[in-house]
């Protein structure tokens, strides 16, 4: 992901978490005697993509990207590791269905995203299926709205190319290369696990061994009820792909898309099994108009602040929620604090 704005290098490491005082927008008592109904952001969980780590500047400065655009926004950056190298390192060493178990349990741990009512989720590239397996796989706290930018839904055909300098790249490439479909490479390397080629060989392997993609997917015969039940709770389900992306192989796969084996052409997600039938419930989805397709202008990861704040806006604006009386009587004794008033 390009850098969201100039002036990042200027701007000091923000904390991992930042949780900002409610910005109540509005009031209006219901009529139940011991809840307000209030207008307030959601808590806002974010995955990084490939090769990135939640320490970086870019991924620091969207906390005050998410907390400007919708006020009072509690953003939380998913990390595997406490340290910048080891979370770069998680995003292509691991194993995907610990990863997401970790996330499971990191996600409930926090003391704010564990008793919201609803969180949202951004997920960058890769972060973006991994969201959806959290979904599918546990959703608690449950996710309302999923936006996802360039990532591989319907996985990749082709392996990215590594910089000659990125060691820890190139040697992932290499396993990829000469192994995908081995139990060591799909237990290990992060971008095997959502490799699907459309060829038949192929996929009779990707089918039998996929650790990940495979069974998030629910292609194979015995499908999991509960993740198209999961899924199927999204408010949104939000897809951006980005319309000159070569580093996605098919592009399409942001949208569920997929190249057919012998044409070479793209098959459109609603012309799908994965859709027609129903297995994860985006049909479902689509058909109450929670299923979102959008376009960058773009290549991989290419946009800017304003387009993501314009994102942020129309898709994870306050919403309204139930508050006990005695924290609105708390939070107004804060405001009242912090405007120098007294109680």
């Amino acid at each position: 992901m390009r850098p969201l704005s100039p002036l990042l290098t200027l701007l000091p490491l923000l904390p991992l978490t930042t949780a900002h005082p409610t910005h109540q927008l509005q009031t209006t008592t219901t009529s139940t005697t011991n809840t307000t109904t209030e207008l307030r952001a959601l808590p806002l969980v974010i995955w990084h993509g490939l090769g990135d780590q939640y320490q970086s500047p870019s991924l620091q400065h969207l906390i005050k990207v998410a907390e400007d655009a919708n006020p009072g926004t509690y953003t939380y950056l998913i990390h595997l590791s406490p340290t910048s190298a080891g979370d770069r390192q998680a995003t292509f060493l691991g194993n995907l269905t610990e990863q997401i178990a970790s996330v499971c349990s990191q996600l409930l741990q926090d003391p704010i995203l564990s008793t919201a009512p609803a969180i949202n989720a951004l997920g960058f590239s890769q972060g973006g299926q991994f969201l959806r397996g959290y979904i599918e796989r546990c959703n608690a706290p449950p996710v309302r709205t999923l936006i996802t930018l360039g990532s591989q839904h319907n996985g990749i055909s082709q392996f990215q190319s590594c910089a000659w300098n990125d060691f820890i790249c190139r040697g992932a490439e290499a396993l990829l290369r000469s192994g995908r479909w081995s139990t060591f490479v799909q237990g290990r390397l992060v971008p095997a696990q959502y490799f699907r080629d459309p060829e038949p060989s192929e996929m009779e392997e990707y089918l039998k061994h996929s650790n990940f993609l495979a069974d998030v997917n629910n292609e194979r015969v015995v499908k999991n009820e509960t993740y198209k039940e999961n899924l199927g709770k999204l408010e949104k389900f939000v897809m951006y792909m980005f319309e000159k992306d070569r580093m996605v192989v098919p592009k399409e796969s942001s949208w569920f898309g997929e190249v057919d084996g012998e044409s070479g052409g793209v098959v459109g997600v609603r012309e799908r099994s994965i859709y027609k039938e129903d297995w994860i419930g985006l049909r479902e989805l689509d058909e109450r108009g929670g299923l979102v397709f959008r376009t960058l202008k773009g290549g991989h990861m290419e946009f800017d602040e304003e387009e993501l704040v314009d994102i942020f806006r129309e898709f994870l604006g306050p919403i309204e929620v139930e508050i006990p009386d005695d924290e609105v009587e708390i939070d107004e004794k804060m405001r009242l604090v912090s405007q120098g008033g007294y109680y």
